[in-house]
């Protein structure tokens, strides 16, 4: 009988320990600040003939 006890008394703390979760919205947004800086290269290479091409008639472009 004091087995009975003693697991049923286990038993009712276990429940009683359970854990809760609660899951609220923020009361605020939420705010992503980016500060990214992007820089690029751009590299053209002309080849001779171009260049000289070019240069006869610049009034091409």
């Amino acid at each position: 009988m004091e087995k009975i006890k003693l697991s049923l008394f286990t038993v009712l703390m276990l429940m009683a320990c359970t854990p809760t979760v609660k899951l609220e919205a923020p009361d605020k947004p939420i705010e992503i600040n980016l500060n990214v800086n992007i820089e690029h290269h751009v590299k053209v290479e002309i080849e001779k003939d171009v260049r000289q091409t070019i240069q006869q008639n610049k009034d091409i472009f």
